[in-house]
């Protein structure tokens, strides 16, 4: 019997799951984030940080993409999504009856799009009620998430659809933790923001 055979273990994919930063985690990205994984195999894993938001609006993005910013999406705040292509956008968003150009369905309550015609959709209050919309995402190689997992840089828990689209941002890890029966702010010796 080889010696690494009990080692083909099942991979057990983190999609659809939250990681919440550690108190060790002390890079300014991901210090007192929440991120939402939108993908996790053995090739890696994508996700958005859904509660560090930049000094920039929707509004902003659509004006600086020649779309008119209309309704409820004018102030909410842009997130930095994490280090990976932060020029470039992606909305979480609940399923409409309308198709996208680029989407994916993370689960049937979640999906994660990245073509302009949703951003024009929002410009124009049409079918969009809730949605995050971050620039830039994180990812990880092979194996690289799971081993900051084992360095305690990660607590992981099942995603919940209502921390993502109905709790305000700054409020959204404190409220994953609270549903473990975690207080954030006892695990940290500061509370607050990066």
């Amino acid at each position: 019997m080889p010696a690494h055979e009990n080692n083909d273990t099942t991979f057990s994919s983190l999609r659809n799951h939250f990681l919440l930063a550690m108190p060790g985690l002390t890079d300014a990205m991901f210090s007192h984030s929440i991120t939402y994984i939108c993908e996790h195999n053995e090739q890696g894993a994508m996700g958005l940080v859904i509660n560090h938001p930049l000094d920039l609006s929707v509004g902003d993005v659509l004006k600086h993409l020649e779309l008119d910013a209309y309704g409820q999406w004018g102030d909410v705040p842009v997130l930095a999504g994490g280090p990976v292509k932060p020029d470039r956008g992606f909305v979480l968003h609940q399923p409409t009856e309308r198709q996208w150009d680029s989407s994916v369905a993370v689960t049937d309550h979640i999906h994660l799009t990245t073509s302009r015609d949703i951003l024009a959709a929002l410009a124009a209050d049409d079918g969009l009620e809730n949605a995050v919309i971050t620039l830039g995402y994180a990812g990880w190689s092979a194996g690289q998430l799971e081993h900051e997992i084992l360095e305690n840089s990660w607590l992981t828990l099942p995603a919940d659809s209502a921390i993502i689209f109905d709790t305000p941002y700054q409020n959204r890890a404190i409220a994953a933790a609270a549903g473990l029966g975690i207080d954030l702010n006892l695990l940290s010796g500061e509370a607050g923001h990066a």
